[in-house]
């Protein structure tokens, strides 16, 4: 990523953009002195920070605090582009947003992410036409932000726990409970409990919830609906599909064209 040799922290100026290409794999843990506005143009990224892991189709987007510990993880090429955010270029009610928040993308939004490009590290922090752009879209990220979106697996509180999750991400085509428990070193019955009571999930909700995330990026890379509800582990299509629409608000195969479109729309 860009961030790995460009010193974010240290460019003046009240706001810029950045385009990014991602490679598969996952990014380090840091922070930033600025605000960010993460949008996956093409593809889907993982966005996780101390309290949770997001999934960011070309649908949704990110507000994330100034300081908030982060990284971003692919497992698939994708297109960033993030805006940052000086603290003292933005209004107060930006402290009121939490960490971290994801928000669906409307049209308008995308084609401001995307306008805004233009405008990059090395923009004039005096350039006036540029510095009311970054102004109109901070104001309008405050509003959009209210649309909160589901696509959350919480991070476990116990290295136990710990362990169990990155099996089962690592194995949701055979994730059992029986398999998953002992990855943790725990009985299916403590497996049950430390969901819920570290999570607010059952294991059976954060098993599909991070299946469907997990399709979101095997759709957004191309493969069919019935290769990837077998993939993370449906029993059939019909299945997947099912929980698809409950999870994301919209069947898998129309997901996977408005990713097709989205990308197809990229400068």
């Amino acid at each position: 990523m860009t961030d790995d040799w460009l010193d974010i922290d240290a460019l003046p100026g009240p706001a810029f953009a950045l385009a990014d290409e991602l490679t598969p794999g996952e990014g380090h843990w840091h922070t930033h002195r600025h605000h960010q506005l993460l949008y996956a143009a093409r593809g889907v990224m993982q966005l996780e920070i101390d309290g949770g892991r997001w999934a960011l189709p070309s649908a949704r987007a990110a507000w994330l605090r100034a300081g908030t510990r982060h990284r971003a993880t692919v497992h698939a090429p994708a297109s960033l582009r993030t805006v940052y955010f000086a603290t003292d270029a933005v209004p107060s009610a930006v402290d009121s947003l939490g960490d971290c928040r994801v928000f669906a993308v409307s049209d308008l939004c995308r084609e401001m992410i995307l306008h805004g490009m233009r405008w990059g590290p090395d923009r004039s922090p005096e350039d006036a036409r540029a510095n009311r752009f970054f102004a109109a879209l901070v104001d309008c990220c405050v509003d959009w932000v209210d649309a909160i979106q589901p696509f959350r697996l919480p991070r476990a509180r116990s290295p136990e726990l710990g362990l169990a999750m990155s099996f089962a991400r690592d194995n949701l085509g055979e994730a059992r409970a029986e398999a998953v428990a002992a990855a943790g070193g725990m009985s299916t019955r403590t497996l049950s409990r430390r969901f819920r009571d570290e999570t607010g999930m059952s294991w059976r909700t954060w098993l599909r919830t991070a299946r469907v995330l997990r399709a979101m990026e095997l759709l957004a890379d191309g493969h069919s609906v019935t290769d990837t509800a077998f993939s993370v582990g449906f029993d059939s299509p019909g299945a997947f599909s099912h929980a698809f629409g409950a999870l994301v608000g919209e069947a898998p195969s129309a997901f996977a064209r408005s990713l097709r479109r989205a990308a197809g729309g990229l400068p």
